[in-house]
């Protein structure tokens, strides 16, 4: 493979170059407001530290993509997606079932085969399939919604309220494509702005949680 290869995966790319994705480009900068709003908000806790970093890696990582557009900077974009997607997963593993620290990284690896199982229902439907990938993300995150509902509330409400946020951002990348011909501005760089406002929503639910502590006969 070329890693220097340029990619042209997005409406609003009509060439090569540093600034022909400059929506695109520019909304990255939500990805780094949320790390930093996310990192100081914290009160020094670990996890919501981590993740802010990791959410900070996104913003510069997609950044870079929609800049230079080649497939080293794709690795940049993806790769640290994936690592958020494991250590939010880990967290949620170890904070709301309070799991110890083994179970939660076993069911944090456990993301892989499920990604794996779904991701091709997904690529089977029409809609879905441009972000097929992405798309088992929001159903574990209401998977563990309903799980939590009752047993804790807020965590419940929030993971349904980051479910539903995340699957507003994966149509706005869906649709990126189809509505190319009428709005030559695409719509991608919504999916940067929403998926920034639901990371930074969902390491706050992180920090309330692990500062008000598991609900009572938890």
């Amino acid at each position: 493979m070329d890693w220097m290869a340029p990619l042209d995966a997005y409406c609003e790319r009509l060439g090569p170059g540093l600034w022909a994705e400059p929506l695109n480009f520019l909304s990255n900068a939500a990805f780094l407001v949320a790390a930093i709003w996310c990192w100081r908000r914290a009160n020094g806790l670990a996890l919501p530290r981590a993740l802010s970093v990791i959410l900070f890696a996104i913003g510069i990582g997609s950044g870079l993509f929609h800049s230079v557009a080649t497939h080293w900077a794709m690795l940049a974009d993806v790769i640290p997606i994936g690592l958020f997607i494991l250590a939010y997963v880990h967290a949620a593993n170890r904070v709301f079932w309070r799991w110890p620290a083994w179970a939660a990284a076993l069911g944090a690896a456990g993301f892989v085969p499920w990604a794996m199982a779904l991701t091709p229902v997904f690529a089977a439907l029409p809609f879905f399939a441009v972000s097929a990938f992405y798309w088992p993300v929001p159903l574990l995150i209401a998977l563990y919604a309903a799980l939590l509902w009752r047993r804790w509330p807020m965590a419940g409400r929030g993971l349904a309220a980051g479910a539903a946020l995340l699957c507003l951002s994966l149509a706005f990348r869906s649709i990126d494509e189809t509505l190319c011909a009428r709005l030559p501005i695409g719509t991608h760089f919504m999916w940067h702005i929403l998926n920034a406002a639901m990371l930074g929503l969902m390491i706050e639910l992180i920090r309330r949680a692990l500062l008000a502590g598991p609900p009572r006969g938890g």
